[in-house]
């Protein structure tokens, strides 16, 4: 029964895709150029990181960029709600969502806007501040808004994988086809030998290597402060293990560890459980992530020194990547 499950989802995907290709669904189109950042699996892709960097690269060179989301897990349920305008993000996380207003605070100069109609949010981004360039968050299957570049994030045992509820895939591994840039993530699941089968399967034309790089330790406020000695986790994400190795690269003990279900609310009583198992554990900080910390700012206080590790998205041969986007957004209508 749940492989049929599994066959009659990947159909459904199929079909979408070809009646949207064929005009039988409608594919709308905005005025500026699209990019979107999207990923096969669900949860721990890395794919957040590349929609920072493809933002940073867009408005690096001179573009006027917009981040377009879903905003899960946020309360808003209208058309559209800017939650920056390019400067602090102007709402909480639990109205547009963690991720979005993550990508506020890290993207000064960027807007950012939510609605489950990411063709509706961009025209509302359009009245509101002109003609921009979009990059689309979590695009790779929402077929209904038409897009110029389509970037897909990887994981390296992705292709290995089933659709749900089998596996963790939304579409089916040859649904990668119809990318035009591949990111492959998640590169420590993998030898060298098997990242190079992969990249000639994929095509090394379209095909980048992206790895984590940890930028240090922030506080609330945002400002750079030394490792902690004795590190206590604290994260709501979808691969914590991941904060756990990087946390360790740094030289940093891990002392402890408290990881909730992705997108968790994190309540008052939890926070103070979490706290008094830290001091137990001899921990000198507690470490999140930086999704996680919007969703604490709603906190009074945790007790101990909170810190956030950063961490960025290193693309292999960038230079190449870059070119291939800004040809994209710049093409002639």
């Amino acid at each position: 029964m749940t492989r049929d499950v599994g066959s009659l989802l990947a159909q459904a995907a199929s079909l979408r895709l070809w009646a949207h290709r064929t005009g039988w669904l409608a594919t709308a189109r905005l005025d500026g150029p699209v990019v979107s950042v999207g990923n096969l699996g669900v949860g721990g892709s890395g794919k957040t990181p590349v929609v920072r960097r493809v933002a940073e690269l867009l408005r690096d060179a001179g573009e006027r960029v917009a981040v377009l989301s879903r905003g899960y897990r946020g309360a808003f349920r209208g058309e559209a709600l800017v939650v920056s305008e390019g400067a602090e993000p102007l709402v909480p996380a639990a109205a547009a969502g963690d991720e979005p207003v993550m990508l506020a605070r890290m993207l000064p100069g960027v807007i950012v806007a939510v609605g489950r109609r990411r063709d509706r949010v961009g025209r509302a981004v359009e009245a509101r501040f002109g003609r921009v360039t979009h990059v689309l968050d979590d695009g790779f299957q929402h077929l209904r808004l038409a897009r110029d570049l389509d970037v897909v994030c990887l994981d390296v045992r992705d292709l290995r994988d089933r659709p749900l509820p089998l596996g963790r895939l939304r579409e089916g591994p040859r649904a990668v086809d119809r990318a035009d840039v591949v990111l492959l993530t998640r590169l420590e699941a993998a030898g060298e030998d098997e990242l190079s089968s992969l990249e000639d399967r994929l095509g090394r034309g379209r095909t980048h290597r992206v790895s984590r790089h940890v930028l240090g330790f922030r506080g609330r406020d945002g400002r750079l402060v030394p490792r902690p000695e004795r590190a206590f986790l604290l994260a709501a994400i979808a691969r914590p293990e991941r904060l756990e190795r990087d946390v360790a690269g740094t030289g940093a003990v891990v002392a402890g560890r408290a990881f909730f279900p992705d997108h968790h609310a994190f309540r008052a009583g939890e926070l103070e459980g979490v706290v008094t198992l830290a001091r137990a554990a001899g921990a000198d900080a507690l470490v999140t992530t930086a999704k996680d910390v919007v969703r604490l700012e709603a906190q009074d206080g945790v007790g101990l020194p909170l810190f956030v590790l950063e961490i960025a998205a290193v693309i292999e041969d960038e230079p190449r990547f870059r070119e291939r986007l800004l040809a994209a957004v710049r093409r002639p209508a």
